[in-house]
């Protein structure tokens, strides 16, 4: 997932939406789902070597913007900001570990929607750590979406997968604990977290991956995939999302963000021929239903945009 855009920058949900705005969010979710084609596309390459070179990615282009505006390096100001800082980017690094887990382990389907509870997730986490209230619609809707969830891991049982539908699930809780960590603090630059957190992979995936006796370099074309992965589909991704969140409200974020889930599953079976499993499709829908309906629930006049939960694009914008 992308950054988790600031709230205060947003219009509210009651603002006009231009129509180039709303094809930016959207193609935002579809440029962040053939991340994850890309990734189960890289057959050579295990979870560790791929995080390598995916996060060699992000860095170089990450550094070379900074460069370019002559602002001070990215990681310097990850590494230098402090604790919360640092609790931002492990939380993005056990997200992005564990989505990209989860896709080389379970079906994508399965990955894409077990992920997907990150904003209800996230509404949970902040009411745990920053006391923001949870509204008879916001309970209403995480239960919903966790039954969606048990469908979706009980339909898969017997696959053998569930490991990664564990990961899966590990990546949502991650993603949100992020999402808590900016909530804490709006008003903060976050952007250097996305090299932050990758150079961390980059170290921890080197030494697992030596450990394993597996190389670094696990071939061209895995290798190729990888850094693509980094340079072009998260940063592209991440530049349309964030210029759609300025004019797009955070509710509509939340609707448009699902189209990257949606996009997953798609991807996977037009170009690999992987069928989701009807119940993964059942619980999915269910899923995708509580966190509409939530957003569309919010977008009322009569609710309190202050407690509009942030929204990222979803898990294969940093995954």
């Amino acid at each position: 997932m992308t950054v988790v855009t600031d709230l205060a920058a947003r219009p509210t949900a009651a603002a006009h939406v231009p129509l180039g705005a709303s094809a930016m969010a959207l193609g935002a979710g579809l440029v962040f789902s053939l991340g994850a084609l890309m990734a189960r596309e890289a057959t050579h390459a295990d979870v560790w070597q791929y995080l390598i070179w995916r996060s060699i990615g992000i860095i170089v282009v990450i550094e070379a913007v900074s460069r370019l505006r002559r602002r001070p390096t990215a990681l310097g100001r990850a590494y230098g900001g402090g604790r919360l800082m640092w609790l931002a980017c492990l939380c993005l690094l056990v997200a992005s570990l564990a989505f990209v887990y989860a896709l080389k382990n379970t079906t994508a389907a399965n990955a894409a929607f077990l992920s997907s509870v990150t904003p209800l997730f996230a509404i949970v986490l902040g009411r745990v750590f920053l006391g923001e209230r949870l509204t008879p619609i916001t309970i209403a809707a995480t239960v919903v979406a966790l039954i969606g969830l048990a469908v979706t891991v009980l339909g898969d049982l017997g696959s053998g997968g569930m490991v990664g539908n564990i990961a899966a699930v590990m990546s949502a809780l991650g993603f949100a604990g992020y999402t808590v960590c900016v909530r804490s603090d709006l008003q903060r630059d976050w952007s250097p977290v996305l090299p932050g957190y990758a150079f961390a992979l980059v170290l921890l995936c080197g030494i697992v991956t030596l450990i394993n006796g597996r190389p670094l370099l696990p071939g061209p074309v895995s290798t190729a995939y990888a850094l693509a992965h980094g340079a072009v589909i998260i940063v592209v991704g991440t530049l349309l999302f964030n210029a759609a969140s300025r004019a797009v409200p955070a509710v509509a974020m939340t609707i448009f963000a699902q189209s990257e889930n949606v996009f997953v599953p798609i991807w996977i079976f037009v170009f690999i021929g992987e069928r989701p499993q009807r119940t993964a499709l059942v619980g999915g829908a269910i899923i995708f239903t509580a966190i509409v309906a939530k957003a569309t629930l919010d977008a009322r006049p009569e609710a309190d945009p202050a407690h509009d939960f942030p929204v990222e694009a979803g898990p294969g914008s940093i995954a």
